[in-house]
């Protein structure tokens, strides 16, 4: 049987390139694929594979001193959700652009927002009502197809979108308000919640173990709706048998949480696409100029 793990942990490392070279032979010895990021900020970390092999590698990860209360969350899927194993040293292991901003101790992210579990996200909410605020820590194409009711929905395209948004006055009504971000996993907000109260939003929360953690207390009862983007092969997941199909396909409008990759190799970008029109293989491109770029290329392939 075969699960995914997902975790991170902020801890300062003095040799980032030492732990890289450490976890890429730890997970190739267990047979894990995934992704994994290594920074002076700390580790993040989603591997897929063997219970066993996962098991090994939570207890020699956690056999690093500063490690060792790291939480793993486990997930559906196995190793071959993934291409491959890659562990890289980065600057830093959420691209927010900001590595020498953000400043970690032994205790975590210095300055960020207050961790809330599930369940004291309601009582916030049942305390103090239209003074509460969802913040969407993530990229805006996965709030398409699943996020908190009423939530704020930046625009942002990559995490380095976030401190031009929050720099833009168009949130300054919130600084005085309780904000919850949220995110996957929850560490896009361990810096946006810093990031945020370095720019002035003076009370500011964020969701213990994130959107993961959140669907797996309230599944599709609570505040959530919709389905969570994940990046690996699966896509998307639900919390229950009774998700609701928040989002709308780009052609015809139709509910969908089906997401495609465009058709033009160069584009990194999704396709948000009703299973109905993706048979046309001509909508399966993200923008004109993609189905553009494609065209120009099999006109310019040498005939057999």
């Amino acid at each position: 049987m075969q699960k995914i793990l997902l975790y991170y942990k902020f801890f300062p490392l003095s040799d980032p390139e030492a732990v890289k070279l450490w976890q890429k032979t730890l997970c190739d010895s267990l047979g894990l694929k995934g992704r994994i990021l290594i920074s002076k900020h700390g580790i993040n970390g989603t591997v897929g594979g063997d219970i066993d092999a996962l098991k090994a590698y939570i207890k020699v990860t956690k056999s690093y001193q500063g490690f060792h209360d790291t939480v793993f969350k486990w997930s559906d899927g196995g190793a071959d959700d993934f291409p491959r194993m890659s562990v890289k040293a980065r600057k830093e292991i959420v691209g927010f652009q900001a590595p020498d901003e953000v400043e970690v101790d032994e205790r975590g992210i210095k300055n960020g927002g207050i961790h809330l579990k599930p369940h004291q996200v309601h009582e916030l909410v049942e305390k103090h009502g239209n003074d509460v605020v969802f913040f969407d820590g993530r990229n805006a194409h996965e709030a398409s197809i699943g996020k908190f009711k009423n939530a704020i929905v930046p625009d942002t395209n990559t995490s380095r979108d976030f401190i031009p948004e929050l720099e833009s006055g168009k949130y300054d009504n919130l600084k005085n308000k309780k904000v919850i971000t949220y995110c996957t996993g929850g560490i896009r907000c361990e810096i946006l919640s810093s990031l945020m109260k370095n720019r002035g939003f003076s009370e500011v929360y964020q969701i213990d173990g994130g959107i993961v953690k959140y669907g797996e207390a309230y599944g599709d009862d609570g505040l959530w709706e919709g389905s969570l983007r994940v990046f690996d092969d699966r896509m998307t997941i639900d919390f229950s048998d009774s998700t609701k199909t928040i989002g709308s396909c780009t052609h015809c409008s139709g509910p969908t949480n089906n997401f495609e990759n465009c058709k033009e190799v160069s584009c990194n970008d999704l396709v948000l696409i009703c299973l109905n029109c993706k048979n046309d293989e001509s909508r399966l491109f993200h923008s004109q100029a993609c189905n553009e770029r494609h065209t120009a290329k099999i006109g310019a392939a040498p005939s057999a």
